[in-house]
This record gives structure tokens, C-alpha cells and sequence, in this order.
């Protein structure tokens, strides 16, 4: 995975590519770099930040007007400087080329499944490989196919490489033309006036153009500063329509907050009321215009996504079958195709994800149409995305930018968007009155008030994040739609603070976890006053029994009190279906404060990043 930016253009463009560079770092952060045309092919590259590779670039006065840049999470090879792209091909060793001189430079995202095999082959004829990567072999085998042609050369290359990928490649024989290639990896294309680029993502082109296409998959293309051609998978010269896109930078202030996650949890009420602003009824067409007639056909739905959207999705499963009675199954998107499954064409298949750009959500997705399952819906950040594209009917969330990489307010606006597509699916099924529809509505409008009066509890949770600071494991408890809250809680403890940290639904407790319970190992539950909470209290009971301690987010009227080994935070009120939003933000708080005071990277953590991109 990685963030791309490259741009042909008449002035210098290494500060265009920088600045991509450092809006699209939330994709990647092992390693970064650029490489110019100047003279020849220069190059910088490091395993620091971005705003090190700034500092390495100014030093070594590296300008041009074409080029391309990239920032890496390592997929192949550790992260170090010969494994940072761009990468360099010099030409086989009988060509007498120095090492010192890259005759061609690719930077790539996505994987190639085949590398070994097409490594074997270049190391036959000559080439000499410097790095882990599975990249390098692109580098090498379009050089091996250059006759003069660059964009026949990767044509020529592309049909041997199998996998994903996004591409851009550039030769030092040509010196204002970057040739480029999607299958499988976000790309697009950027028009400005006397430069075209290219990149990951239109935000590491904001404030440069608005002027934007989606190259499409298979889509290969050449751009120059007087303009681009794009040819689709059968090689054919197409025209992509271009679309005014206003991109915001990933580089919002900060304001009064320490790290983009803390303002993120604290943006939550407002990202809330976003997401529903114009929502006066409840009406299928607020998912698109045939919706209505899509949730009257279907008997069944299936929900793809993976990590925090795979756990809103499992919130969505109880909402369904509850309020709607309507079948539903939930599924990691990366283990669905890989199994034998039974198809119904009458199924909604609801996809989740906050970029858009989820790689094993995308592949499930055309799965799930190969399998005739043809009525899609995505719930998405981005409404310009591969997914929300690919889909038959959208909802996009107005989260708005979510820069930090454990996410916060896109999980909750998914929450919100869930709910609402719940209630749809309900009327259109006629298991929704009048009453119950205005009462669900009221309730909804006021969650960004709610959330208001839990964010206030920062202070109490501020007071637990100290006892979990010396912690190397911990246990998070819920029932009901609280237990995939429970393992929201838990994946965000393990995200930023590097504590070990696992769910469980508390009823299970007796049949395994109960043994590793002791002092040493907090337990946070999620006590809300629902149908399970005496249940739930019975649950807490083994744990006190066995020495355990216990940290219980209750709602007011639970009956459960503080007392020697049990730490309660009382909610502001019990909010009935739409509690898991509130229940979620004080575990979000919690492991935010935890991190800071163990002195990690909270925005950045170590070995992920933001838009997983690749299987």
C-alpha cells in the first residue's frame, strides 16, 4: 500500500509532489521518496517522514519539471532505504551502465503475485536486483522491453504481471512523458492548465487542479504537459470524463487538539449531524433512485467490509433482523471470495468502507456480482470512490477528512448511515409505523447531542488511561449489539498503544477466557440498560470472583456501582438501538489517552496505514 503522486509539467514540480506526498501519507509511512528528470535521473529517499524527504530534497537542490513520488507501507522487504521507491532500472550489467545512473523509475502500489518468477527470468539476461521488493521487477522488466516507446513498452509488460497495481514509470530517453497503468489500485488523472498528473488519491492534488478522471480498470495511460492519452484494457483509445472534484487536503488544522485523532472523536456529534442533514422522512430514496424497488425485491442481506467497518457492520446485523426482519449476514470481506458460498440473487449486498478504496472489499464485491448478486449498496466516506462507483445504490457519510489511522467519526457516521438504511429496508418491508418512524427519526436528530454530553466524560476516562498505561493486556466484554462495540474498543487499544487487547461476547466468558483473568489484565465492559444487563452483571460477577479488575461504562439507571475492583463511568442516558454510537466513544477516548501517555505515535502507528489498498 502506498500514496502515489507524479506530474509532468513547464515549472519545478518537486513541490507539487512533496506536498502529495505528505496528504497522502495516512497510506503508508515506512518509507518515502521522489525522483526527478534533470540532467538524467535524480532521486531521494528515506525511512523518516515525509518532512525529512522535504529537508534530503532542498539539501540536494533536486528539481524538474517531470516526475513521480511515493510514500510506502511495506509489503516486500523491510522498510529501508533500498526498498523505498521509486525505484531505479539501470539496465543489465552488459550494457556497461554505472549503478549510479537509473535509466528508468517506476513507483508502484499494490502487490504482484508472480515476482519470483519474472525475477528469475530478468536475473538470467542480466539485470542486478538492489532491493526485496516485488516492485523492482516492474522497473526491470519494462526496461528490458524498451525499444524507444515507453508506452509500448509497459503494454507490453503489463500482460505478464499478475496481481494489483497502480503505476506510474518514467525514462530518462524521454524526458517530459510519464506513462501510467490501474488494475486492481486506485489511480487518477489530474488536468491542469500545461500539466497533467498523476496520483492516488484528487487530495494530494488539492489547490493544484480540480480537474479530475477516474481511470477506469485496465486503464493505461500517457500524459505530457500538452495533454494525455488513455487507453482502456482492450487497448482502445478512449475519452474518460473529466469531473470537478473539490478535494480537501489531508492537512487540516489542528486547532486546539494535541493529534488529528483526539479532534477527530471530538468532531464526531458534528460528522454525525452532517450525515443526516436533509433527512426529513424516512425514504428508500435517500439511497439512491431505484432504491425502493430494490428493497421490496430482496429477502436477504449480505454486509462486506473488513476491520472497523467489518464491526458496523455486525452492529448493522442486529438492527436488521430486529427492526427490519429481514435475514442478514456479515462477512470479512478478505475470507468471503476465498469460500464456497450459497448465492441469492435476491440479496442486498452491502459494502462498507471508509476510503472506498478497501482492496478485499472491491474484490469481494465483484465476487458477490459474479455470483449474480447484483442488487449493491455501498456505505462510504468518499463519494467519489471505486466502491461507491462500482455499487448500484450509495450512501456517503459526511465524516469529512479522517486523517488519523485508528478511525473514529468514519466508524460512527457508518453507524448513523446503517441505522438509516435499516429503517428503509423496514418501511419498504411495511414492518415500520408512522409512530415508530418519527419516534426512531427524533432519536437519531438528537445524537449529536448525546454524543456531546459523552465527550464530556474525557476527564473520567483521562483517570482510567492511567491504570492501562503500565497494562500489556486487557479484555473488553459485551452483549448484544454492544459485543461488536466491545471489539471496536479492543482493536483501537491494540491500534495506538501496542497493548494486547481481545473481545469477547461476555456470555462466553466461562468457556475459555475466564482463565486468563486475573489483576493484571483490566476488563472493560460495556454496560448498557438493556434486555441483557442483568445477564451482563452476572457476567461481571465471575470476573470480580477471580480477582479480576473491572472498568464498566453503565448507563445511569444500571444498578451498578463503584467498589473495590470495579471502576464505573456513568453514561449520560440510555439511548435504546442507537446506544452502541454512544457506547463507542468513551473506548475510543480510552485508548487515545492511553497511547499518549505510553508516548506513541497516535496518529501513525507502527506497521499500518490509513487505506489498505493491497490483499
Amino acid at each position: 500500500m502506498c500514496g502515489i503522486v507524479a506530474a509532468v509539467s513547464h515549472r519545478n514540480i518537486v513541490p507539487i509532489l512533496v506536498q502529495g506526498l505528505e496528504r497522502l501519507e495516512y497510506r503508508g509511512y515506512d518509507s518515502c521518496g521522489v525522483a526527478v528528470h534533470s540532467g538524467g535521473l535524480k532521486r531521494a529517499r528515506s525511512t523518516h517522514r515525509v518532512s525529512e524527504l522535504m529537508e534530503q530534497v532542498s539539501a540536494e537542490h533536486i528539481e524538474g519539471t517531470t516526475g513521480i513520488a511515493h510514500t510506502r507501507w511495506a509489503t516486500h522487504g523491510v522498510p529501508a532505504v533500498h526498498n523505498a521507491h521509486p525505484h531505479f532500472s539501470h539496465g543489465p550489467n552488459n550494457t556497461g551502465q554505472s549503478h549510479g545512473e537509473g535509466r528508468l523509475a517506476v513507483v508502484h502500489n499494490g502487490i504482484i503475485e508472480n515476482y519470483e518468477e519474472i525475477k528469475a527470468q530478468l536475473q538470467q539476461i542480466g539485470y542486478v536486483f538492489q532491493s526485496q521488493t516485488d516492485t523492482e521487477v516492474i522497473a526491470h522488466l519494462v526496461d528490458s522491453l524498451y525499444k524507444g516507446d515507453l508506452f509500448k513498452a509497459l503494454k507490453d509488460a503489463l500482460p505478464q504481471l499478475r496481481g494489483a497495481y497502480a503505476l506510474a514509470v518514467f525514462h530518462k530517453d524521454e524526458p517530459n512523458k510519464i506513462v501510467g497503468a490501474k488494475s486492481g489500485s486506485p489511480l487518477i488523472l489530474g488536468v491542469g492548465v500545461s500539466e497533467v498528473f498523476l496520483a492516488s488519491d484528487a487530495m494530494a492534488l488539492a489547490g493544484v487542479t480540480d480537474q479530475i478522471i477516474y481511470l477506469e480498470e485496465g486503464d493505461i495511460v500517457e500524459v505530457s504537459a500538452q495533454g494525455y492519452i488513455i487507453e482502456d484494457k482492450a487497448r482502445e483509445v478512449v475519452a474518460r470524463v473529466v469531473k470537478t472534484v473539490t478535494a480537501h487536503s489531508g492537512a487540516a488544522e489542528l486547532g486546539p487538539y494535541t493529534h488529528y485523532m483526539q479532534k477527530e472523536i471530538f468532531e464526531q456529534p458534528r460528522a454525525i449531524a452532517d450525515t443526516l442533514e436533509g433527512v426529513q422522512a424516512v425514504v428508500p430514496d435517500l439511497f439512491g433512485a431505484n432504491a425502493e424497488s430494490v428493497f421490496k425485491k430482496i429477502d436477504r442481506v449480505l454486509i462486506l467490509a473488513c476491520g472497523t467497518s467489518y464491526y458496523s457492520g455486525c452492529v448493522a446485523k442486529y438492527w436488521m433482523e430486529s427492526v427490519s426482519k429481514i435475514s442478514t449476514q456479515v462477512e470479512i470481506a478478505s475470507e468471503y471470495r476465498y469460500r464456497d458460498s450459497v448465492p441469492n440473487s435476491n440479496t442486498l449486498v452491502v459494502t462498507i468502507s471508509q476510503s472506498g478504496e478497501t482492496a478485499d472489499t472491491l474484490a469481494a464485491l465483484k465476487h458477490a456480482k459474479s455470483l449474480g448478486m447484483l442488487h449493491t449498496l455501498a456505505i462510504c466516506n468518499v463519494s467519489t470512490s471505486a466502491l461507491v462507483r462500482e455499487c448500484e445504490l450509495a450512501y456517503v457519510t459526511r465524516a469529512g477528512v479522517e486523517v488519523g489511522v485508528a478511525s473514529t467519526k468514519a466508524f460512527t457516521t457508518q453507524l448513523a448511515a446503517l441505522f438509516l438504511l435499516t429503517l428503509c429496508i423496514a418501511q419498504s418491508k411495511k414492518h415500520l409505523s408512522a409512530q415508530a418512524q418519527d419516534q426512531f427519526l427524533k432519536e437519531m436528530r438528537h445524537v449529536p447531542v448525546a454524543l456531546q454530553a459523552v465527550l464530556a466524560l474525557e476527564p473520567q476516562i483521562m483517570r482510567w488511561a492511567e491504570d492501562f498505561v503500565p497494562k500489556e493486556n486487557a479484555l473488553f466484554l459485551g452483549r448484544g449489539t454492544h459485543y461488536p462495540i466491545a471489539m471496536e474498543g479492543a482493536l483501537k487499544l491494540k491500534e495506538i498503544t501496542y497493548i494486547h487487547a481481545e473481545a469477547y461476547a461476555a456470555g462466553e466468558l466461562k468457556h475459555g477466557p475466564l482463565a486468563l483473568v486475573t489483576d493484571a489484565m483490566p476488563v472493560v465492559a460495556v454496560a448498557p440498560n438493556d434486555a441483557l444487563i442483568e445477564k451482563l452483571k452476572s457476567n461481571l460477577q465471575e470476573v470480580r470472583a477471580r480477582g479480576g479488575v473491572l472498568y464498566v461504562l453503565a448507563d445511569a439507571d444500571s444498578k451498578i456501582e463503584n467498589a473495590e475492583g470495579i471502576h464505573v463511568i456513568r453514561m449520560p442516558e440510555h439511548y435504546g438501538l442507537l446506544s452502541p454510537i454512544l457506547h463507542v466513544v468513551p473506548l475510543q477516548l480510552l485508548a487515545y489517552h492511553t497511547a499518549c501517555a505510553r508516548g506513541t505515535d497516535v496518529d501513525k502507528p507502527r506497521n499500518l496505514a490509513k487505506s489498505v489498498t493491497v490483499e
